[in-house]
């Protein structure tokens, strides 16, 4: 008798479901998503990633995470566009999922209602600490939230706030570890207070 687990059969049936995977700056969120889009291949789904055609810290072409990992992806500036590329696809992946427009929220539950599996990683909060484009929308409709953390630069606790270290009030500043820093809610607190003072 063959007994498969969750993880097993969750990934080699057909049926439609939204996973968002969340957190701030540096806690895994792309590396978590390149995991579950490898073992879909791995499973020999179709899989399509895509990611905004804004961000290419690393790469034009390719997902890649803090830890270099990467997988080949299609940069895109619309999230309408998702629709026309992933009709035939078993499993969708979206990274940087805040950079989105909101109509992100109905292309995947547009996605999910035609069968596809789709996984979206994406800051919930922007430096300020209020939720990031269209992330908070898709944690309301995902079947599957995982909330990932940092570890506090300060303090070494869990973080889930990314503080900005340069000064630049835009909302959109694509940036890495001399622009960011991952803080637990005490020390983000303490830093935005300093930061008022300079």
């Amino acid at each position: 008798m063959n007994v498969f687990s969750e993880d097993h059969i969750q990934e080699t049936s057909k049926r439609g479901r939204i996973e968002v995977i969340c957190g701030s700056m540096f806690s895994g969120k792309t590396e978590e998503l390149i995991r579950r889009l490898r073992r879909a291949k791995f499973a020999k789904q179709r899989v399509e990633i895509f990611k905004p055609a804004i961000d290419t810290r690393y790469s034009e072409a390719e997902v890649v995470s803090h830890d270099s990992n990467s997988i080949a992806s299609t940069p895109i500036d619309s999230s309408a566009t998702i629709l026309l590329l992933a009709s035939e696809m078993d499993v969708v992946g979206i990274d940087e999922a805040q950079f989105f427009d909101n109509g992100l929220i109905d292309v995947c539950t547009q996605l999910a209602n035609n069968g596809i599996r789709v996984i979206i990683a994406g800051l919930d909060m922007d430096f300020r600490g209020i939720p990031f484009g269209p992330m908070p929308g898709l944690c309301a409709i995902a079947d599957e939230v995982t909330k990932v953390h940092a570890i506090c630069v300060k303090c070494g606790q869990l973080a889930s706030f990314s503080h900005r270290t340069v000064k630049n009030d835009k909302q959109v500043l694509l940036g890495e570890t001399s622009q960011y820093e991952p803080l637990c809610r005490t020390c983000y607190l303490k830093a935005i207070h300093e930061d008022s003072k300079k």
